[in-house]
């Protein structure tokens, strides 16, 4: 049975790291913003696998997320980016959130009870495309998964994890800003907003920061709700531990807001919006100087 993951012939692909990493020369501020879902690689093996457009897997990227924050590197911070496309490997789900029914020959690591999401599709290795539709026209390999899991998902979490570590000689309280877009549209929902801020219901990181944040973005004109509908992923209940001196925020753009969404394309608002996020860059990057006094 032909598999996505052959560890013969995956030698013959180009496999970049899972990540970018960027920073200046010295780091001014423990800020890492982290843009988990910007990826657009799309392994030939994967592709030759795929029953639905490429494009279907295209609009469940965060296209361009990665380069509306690039100023973060510049301006003194951190910015780690995924290579990745989410369809590929979901960087901000638990690897454990994995469906059984994807693979031929059985799990690639322990799973944990199916959840909403996995039942949905939406696992860390998703079973379908924006469409709904399954991606794929056959189960793929536990091997397949299993690579998946160590080479991209876990070395991403490595990484962001050895950043955090690598701050705390320094500084007492860390930041870490987890980078997103939305859909403009939702079935069953209406008037989304412009942003959504998700704090895990204020658990994930200081108040302070969530507030900095809102304000900025209402002084721009912007919509902004907290925690619905995203009170935060993976990565803020995994790392989001404000009384260790670590606080996760995850902020989602509207992608309506830069983006043509049915094309994948950056509209007239791309550079608006970019002004917008370069200037709450250098408030969160002064504000975790301040907290750090």
């Amino acid at each position: 049975m032909q598999t996505a993951f052959d560890p013969h012939t995956r030698t013959q692909e180009s496999w970049p790291d899972a990540y970018t990493l960027s920073r200046s020369e010295r780091v001014v501020a423990p800020v890492i913003f982290a843009s988990p879902h910007s990826g657009q690689v799309y392994p030939q093996s994967m592709r030759e696998l795929l029953s639905v457009p490429l494009s279907d897997l295209q609009r469940t990227e965060d296209a361009f997320v990665d380069e509306l924050y690039a100023s973060a590197s510049d301006q003194g911070g951190i910015l780690l980016s995924a290579t990745y496309a989410r369809g590929f490997v979901d960087l901000n789900r638990d690897a454990r959130e994995l469906d059984a029914s994807m693979f031929h020959n059985g799990l690639p690591r322990m799973a944990g009870m199916p959840s909403a999401r996995v039942k949905a599709g939406l696992g860390c290795l998703p079973r379908v495309g924006a469409s709904g539709r399954d991606i794929y026209t056959q189960p793929i390999s536990r091997e397949d998964g299993q690579f998946r899991l160590e080479a991209v998902h876990d070395r991403y979490h490595e990484v962001l994890q050895q950043e955090i570590d690598a701050l705390k000689p320094d500084w007492s309280d860390i930041f870490v800003i987890d980078c997103h877009s939305m859909p403009s549209r939702q079935p069953g929902r209406s008037n989304l907003p412009d942003i959504v801020l998700g704090d895990r219901f204020g658990s994930s990181c200081s108040a302070k920061l969530t507030s900095l944040v809102e304000r900025h973005f209402r002084r721009e004109g912007l919509s902004v709700t907290r925690n619905a509908p995203y009170a935060g992923g993976y990565t803020t209940r995994r790392y989001g531990r404000p009384r260790r001196g670590v606080h996760v925020l995850q902020i989602e753009l509207n992608r309506s807001l830069y983006m043509n969404e049915l094309d994948v394309l950056k509209s007239h608002g791309f550079e608006r919006t970019r002004s917008q996020i370069d200037q709450l860059i250098n408030q969160i990057l002064q504000f975790a100087i301040v907290e750090n006094e």
